[in-house]
């Protein structure tokens, strides 16, 4: 919203994708290598970057980077606290508790509710005892779910209790591995991602579907491509889904160009590597051919294709077909 047109907001967002995964690394990587010549003998890994700033930064920029320590560590905070108030009382509580509850109500759960959520957060670090098993169990404990959040996208079958169950399943597989198996990270994440793919298509077959009105609402304002809502489109009376080849294609480049970048930089940077211009060259000419493929189809394609579905999805022919199915439920 804050771009000047859909030319800058793309730019904009590829900048980002290759700042955040391509440029930020490295100087962490570099300090790491760094700690391992410094202190070769040291018993705890995670105390030299801690010992870098301190024998090895002047005063001033000392505490300039324990002052970005300690704000990425309060926004961090504040963030994740934030959330998890506003999931449990806008989609929980708002919806099924109390609906009918004012916004001052609401406000005064929500502080309840992020000291609440502070409190066990609090806990859970009590059984911890690195950042590295912080981040492990993270990675185990949402095995499994991204599957499910692109399928939705390409499969009208997916609902509500699919991701519900991807979100539960690693959890629960979690903690039987724990206290059952000797299983370790990161082999426990092959299991959790198996179990958690066969739990959430197990339960998808087993519950209902989203009634066809919701499904051809869906269809009508997002156009989703791909083969998966070839039903959905027949049952609004609408053109078959696009093709998804293109956006297949323009993924492909996109990984070739962040990989190519990521590692092209760090060939550059580490001494005694060869091939970095090489992968920046490719990583350039990634970028050239998104840029022309963009370029060619309209940067304000997206706006007006979106405009145009919801304009679409509310026409008085649209919207009395949807309340037509409505009346009739979901299909068999």
């Amino acid at each position: 919203m804050s771009a000047r047109d859909e030319r800058h907001s793309v730019l904009a967002t590829l900048w980002f994708t290759l700042a955040h995964y391509c440029l930020r690394p490295w100087p962490w990587i570099v300090a790491g290598l760094c700690a391992l010549v410094l202190y070769p003998d040291l018993g705890d890994p995670e105390a030299g970057y801690a010992l870098i700033i301190r024998d090895h930064l002047p005063a001033g920029w000392r505490g300039l980077v324990l002052g970005g320590f300690v704000a990425a560590y309060m926004s961090t905070m504040s963030t994740q606290l934030n959330w998890g108030a506003s999931y449990l009382v806008h989609d929980v509580y708002a919806r099924f508790i109390r609906p009918e509850a004012d916004d001052a109500h609401y406000v005064r759960v929500a502080r309840i509710t992020t000291l609440i959520v502070m409190v066990i957060s609090a806990g859970v670090t009590l059984y911890l005892d690195s950042i590295r098993q912080a981040w492990e169990f993270i990675l185990e404990a949402g095995a499994g779910i991204g599957l499910v959040l692109i399928l939705r996208w390409y499969w009208w079958r997916v609902n509500a209790w699919s991701e519900v169950t991807a979100m539960v399943a690693p959890i629960l597989g979690y903690a039987w591995l724990t206290r059952y198996t000797s299983v370790a990270f990161p082999d426990t994440l092959m299991i959790l991602v198996a179990w958690s793919t066969v739990s959430w298509l197990v339960v998808t077959w087993m519950t209902a579907p989203e009634t066809d009105a919701t499904l051809v609402a869906f269809y009508l304002r997002a156009r989703p491509g791909g083969p998966g809502w070839a039903r959905v489109a027949d049952l609004a009376g609408a053109p078959r889904p696009a093709s998804i080849r293109d956006q297949v294609v323009e993924w492909l480049a996109g990984v070739v160009l962040i990989y190519a970048t990521l590692f092209g930089v760090g060939a550059l940077i580490i001494p005694g590597h060869r091939g970095g211009m090489l992968l920046l060259a490719v990583a350039v000419a990634m970028g050239t051919f998104l840029y022309r493929r963009f370029a060619r189809r309209g940067w304000a394609s997206l706006t007006t294709l979106t405009r145009a579905m919801t304009d679409d999805a509310t026409s008085p022919d649209r919207l009395g077909s949807v309340r037509l199915l409505a009346r009739r439920g979901p299909s068999s």
